[in-house]
């Protein structure tokens, strides 16, 4: 074999030969007849899961919506790759490189949805949706909407296109605790004129972990002549969909949170007739492609991630989606069930399995949700983050499939005796 083929086979096989990931796949094996919904409730199962985390016992982390940090099989083979690219140094930058970054990103877009051209590996989903913001062709007059609950920075870059080109930003409210979609769907229709351009739209809003229909208003803005991008940065790897069957047309996540990658991965999809309409926001190396590489060349970067996305989803197929997906979702409605009709806490999240998965988010009437955070650091060894924006009064409660419901239970009880002033 030659040394080129060489690299590329090594870059693409995963730790499917160490002990450890072994282990995984025999434990998945000895479960694969029991029902993803079952599954979920399974502690036994989840406790040979939560074996392969390293985890701090300083407190119980349920703040893993900012970063999920990685298991040990993905952090050993990223370690591995960081060697190998260290001992490979330009020669692997000056030829394989590419070819290794075009298969992880293909390699999501078979997982995910999409096709090879449409999806790019970026640094993160603020980059990502960045390259649209900055990128679209906006003329003075054009209207972009969003909604205040969507996340700080990208409204930011809507106001430097405002700033620059003349556009106007329209604000919409997305409602707490929604009746149905339609209601949700409603608050975009009406702020729609002939003048609109680009919807933003959380797939999930990041604060409360409301999951928002957006297949229905990707329908409803199409039918007016209106793009659609949408912010996922919390939703691939976090339940169960498709990228190209939400109807989109441009789409954006950070990798580094629920897919578990190493930090500086994110992605990118755009649809591809739409692909050379969008203004590279950093000069691709050629010009002009008519594929996504044309938004994607960042320069000189840590290509170690770039091959820890295979080891990321080699995990990720072990787990499985829907397995994933239900873990979450009963370790979300197992504390928040709890405490919802208790008085003096505010479960700011749906209560419909359907409208929210794995994040949530909870306040104490009359508590700042900073000082709410720090008793339950300090008082409870529980560490979480306090938010008060946007009409969202509390914490956002992220916890991930290694979370006991033992935990949990630790949580529940602070809650309550927060709420009844017994602190």
């Amino acid at each position: 074999m030659k040394k080129r083929e060489f690299l590329k086979s090594l870059a693409f096989t995963s730790l499917a030969s160490s002990a450890s990931f072994k282990a995984l796949s025999e434990t998945m094996q000895a479960y694969a007849h029991v029902p993803a919904d079952e599954l979920a409730k399974d502690e036994a199962f989840w406790l040979k899961v939560r074996e392969g985390y390293r985890l701090k016992t300083d407190y119980i982390n349920l703040e893993n919506g900012y970063y999920c940090f990685v298991p040990q099989e993905t952090l050993e083979g990223y370690i591995k790759w960081i060697r190998e690219i260290n001992y490979q140094g330009s020669w692997y930058f000056r030829t394989v490189q590419w070819d290794n970054k075009d298969r992880a990103a293909a390699r999501l877009a078979d997982t995910f949805g999409g096709t090879a051209d449409e999806v790019a590996i970026t640094r993160n989903a603020t980059e990502s949706l960045d390259v649209i913001i900055s990128g679209y062709p906006w003329e003075k007059g054009d209207e972009a909407i969003f909604a205040h609950q969507d996340y700080g920075s990208i409204k930011n870059m809507f106001e430097l296109v405002s700033r620059r080109y003349g556009v106007v930003n329209k604000i919409i409210d997305v409602p707490l605790l929604p009746e149905s979609h339609e209601e949700i769907v409603k608050v975009y229709e009406d702020a729609i004129t002939p003048n609109t351009k680009l919807i933003m739209v959380s797939h999930m809003i990041n604060i409360t972990g409301q999951i928002l229909p957006v297949k229905k208003i990707c329908e409803m803005a199409h039918k007016y002549g209106v793009e659609v991008m949408l912010d996922g940065a919390h939703c691939i790897a976090h339940f169960d969909f498709k990228i190209n069957e939400l109807g989109c047309d441009y789409y954006a996540c950070s990798l580094h949170k629920w897919l578990s990658v190493p930090l500086g991965a994110g992605l990118l999809y755009v649809k591809k007739e739409k692909i050379n309409k969008i203004w590279p926001l950093m000069a691709p190396y050629q010009l002009d492609q008519a594929n996504i590489k044309n938004l994607n060349h960042t320069g000189t970067h840590p290509v170690a991630t770039d091959l820890a996305v295979n080891n990321a989803l080699d995990y990720y197929e072990k787990i499985g989606a829907n397995r994933k997906e239900e873990r979450l979702r009963y370790l979300q409605l197992y504390w928040s069930d709890k405490v919802r009709d208790v008085p003096g806490i505010m479960v700011n999240t749906p209560a419909d399995p359907a409208r929210s998965c794995g994040i949530a988010n909870v306040g104490i009437k009359g508590m700042e949700p900073t000082e709410m955070a720090k008793i339950l650091l300090d008082g409870y060894g529980i560490y979480t983050v306090g938010i008060n924006y946007a009409g969202v009064v509390g914490c956002r409660i992220t916890p991930n499939i290694y979370t006991t419901p033992k935990e949990l239970d630790v949580f529940v009880n602070a809650l309550k005796e927060l709420a009844s002033g017994t602190t």
